[in-house]
């Protein structure tokens, strides 16, 4: 079904509540952090496995992934970065985190 969104220009969609999707993901944000702590290593060493399987299970080209697990104090602290090669996987990986 057409509407009048259709074919009107970006700013007179702007008005209308209607985006194209290029102007949402126009893949300069590429880039997921996670960080969290965890009240044992073996959690966090968990986590971060289950995180690097769903961002593999994502990426259509290899994903550059690091990770950071330290001590504090009681808990271990993992940080790590997920660098996609487009904007939407990166939408996608961040929405399955939640």
């Amino acid at each position: 079904m057409k509407t009048t969104c259709d074919s009107t220009s970006t700013r007179e969609k702007e008005t209308c509540g209607c985006m194209d999707v290029g102007t949402i993901l126009d893949n300069t944000d590429c880039i997921a952090t996670y960080s969290k702590q965890f009240a044992t290593k073996e959690d966090a060493l968990a986590a971060q496995e289950s995180l690097v399987a769903k961002a593999r299970g994502i990426e259509s080209e290899p994903c550059q992934i690091s990770a950071d697990l330290t001590q504090a104090g009681d808990a271990y602290q993992l940080d790590m970065s997920f660098v996609f090669s487009c904007q939407a996987e990166t939408l996608i990986f961040q929405l399955g985190t939640r």
